[in-house]
């Protein structure tokens, strides 16, 4: 029986898998790492995409040493969605890719709204906002900084398109990853033409084609096939971003499941049938990787806040865990706006962390450990309160993710979303979603209305183990909470754009 694997490329590292479709089981896993570039200036997040190839070739390999790689028939790529691949005419790269968590862009989105009318007709038009993290605005933020490379520029790609590219040669762009790119109407599908002429009528000829995301981007190059063994006729499905193909890695394709990744960043979606398009901007009205959409919110900031906490006080996960278990709910007091990367749900760029409610009692490891996994999770629930309000309220959330492993975490997001969560049999969704998907692409060449469920079923499972149910009086104690967390992120905005040009000034 046929073999797919799944690749996800994300900000920290590619994580590859081997799917065997008969067993209904991951087979093998590989990783590799991969860095920020550093010694920027504040804001400005880049990787080298050469970086993204080495790793996926290096966990390409791993994983083939461990199967029958004449077993395999497909491939799907899931990779960090947002960040602006510049190509030239010869396919080169132009420079480093600027990343989702690249904020240095926030005077490229006032410009794009304004020349659109304002932010009620940017939603308008195109469904959702301009924000620092999206491509549109890092288009044109290389357009007004460095116009030498912008005259080079004739392709532009996100990351896992690039990727799809270095595997067959082909340029395309899939529906749910192209929707988070601004540049495009997602209720319709198509390109927008009034973002592209607000930053170059040109850029139309520079996008490549969008096509189903249930569809193929070709096979292998015979060099790509060599080099890793595999036969020249192997597919590359279309793929989509990590936030997509953790979709369907978690069965997050039809109504009613709603995922949760506490990453490097954080997010919570949900599959819609029809456009769920939020007129505060809050939520990203997204498309999905299957046909429907994926109304979805976004924070920048959860294992990285987490994981310099630790760090600061030399512990390892199990201790840092024991410290935040040991510190009662609420951390006598203290509470965490945990924008140490500015921050985009809410949308505060300017924004960075600030640590409130401090005494002589409560200054202490364990409980600024506690402030900082309840400050992250809180700031997701922020959103999630946001997609309750437009319909979208979970009875059970599907949690994946660095965070998801926490089983005093586990507990705490319970305790603050109000419901239970569980955490996934597999955990790495996102790669699971890319190999599943491949599996499903391959299968429509012979059968054309088969449904992405039929490959889902049997691979898909939460693991009941880890299902955590909410306190009740925990969860009427973060609404407390949450309402401090929610009014010093607003009163604050003045105070934090001050700060961030005082801090410019000081490099």
């Amino acid at each position: 029986m046929s073999l797919y694997i799944g690749i996800d490329s994300g900000t920290q590292s590619t994580k590859a898998i081997v799917l065997d479709l008969a067993e209904r089981k991951v087979i093998a896993e590989a990783r590799a790492p991969h860095a920020l570039i550093t010694g920027l200036p504040p804001g400005h997040m880049e990787q080298h995409p050469r970086d993204w190839i080495e790793a996926l070739d290096n966990t390409l390999a791993a994983v083939l040493a461990k199967v029958d790689a004449k077993r395999v028939r497909g491939i799907g790529v899931s990779g960090q969605q947002h960040g602006f691949v510049p190509l030239d005419a010869n396919g080169e790269v132009i420079r480093p890719a600027k990343l989702w968590c690249d904020t240095s862009t926030t005077k490229e989105c006032e410009l794009l709204t304004r020349k659109l009318g304002g932010a009620k007709a940017v939603i308008r038009r195109a469904g959702l906002p301009f924000l620092p993290g999206y491509t549109a605005p890092k288009i044109l933020w290389l357009k007004r900084h460095e116009p030498a490379n912008y005259r080079k520029l004739r392709q532009v790609l996100l990351p896992h398109d690039y990727l799809n590219f270095y595997l067959t040669g082909n340029y395309a762009m899939e529906h749910g990853d192209a929707s988070g790119s601004a540049l495009m109407d997602v209720r319709k599908r198509i390109w927008s033409k009034a973002v592209i002429n607000a930053i170059d009528p040109n850029l139309a000829d520079w996008l490549p084609p969008l096509r189903a995301s249930s569809g193929i981007v070709g096979p292998l190059r015979p060099a790509v096939a060599a080099k890793l063994g595999l036969a020249p006729d192997v597919i590359v499905s279309a793929g989509g971003g990590d936030n997509m193909m953790g979709a369907i890695g978690t069965g997050n394709v039809k109504p009613g499941v709603v995922t949760a990744s506490f990453g490097t960043s954080g997010t919570i979606y949900a599959f819609a049938e029809k456009p769920v398009v939020d007129t505060q901007g809050e939520i990203a009205a997204f498309c999905d990787s299957t046909g429907g959409w994926l109304p979805l919110l976004c924070t920048m900031n959860v294992t990285t806040v987490t994981e310099r906490m630790r760090a600061l006080f030399g512990q390892e996960h199990a201790a840092f865990d024991t410290a935040v278990s040991a510190a009662p709910a609420g951390a006598s007091g203290l509470v965490l706006l945990p924008y140490l990367a500015g921050e985009r749900t809410p949308n505060v760029p300017d924004g960075t962390g600030v640590l409130f409610g401090m005494t002589a009692e409560n200054l202490n490891p364990a409980q600024l450990a506690r402030a900082a996994m309840e400050g992250v999770t809180m700031g997701m629930n922020h959103g999630l309160n946001r997609l309750a309000a437009l319909g979208v309220k979970p009875k059970e959330i599907r949690v994946t993710g660095g965070g998801a492993k926490s089983p005093v975490w586990r507990q705490i997001m319970a305790d603050v979303f109000g419901v239970p969560v569980v955490a996934m049999v597999e955990d790495e969704g996102a790669a699971l979603g890319g190999a599943i998907q491949a599996a499903w692409a391959q299968a429509r060449l012979r059968q054309p209305k088969v449904k992405i469920t039929k490959f889902i079923e049997g691979v898909v499972a939460v693991d009941a183990r880890t299902r955590c149910r909410p306190d009740k009086k925990r969860t009427a104690l973060y609404r407390e909470i949450q309402a401090v967390q929610d009014k010093l992120s607003g009163d604050l905005r003045a105070v934090f754009t001050a700060q961030r040009k005082l801090a410019q000034r000081l490099g």
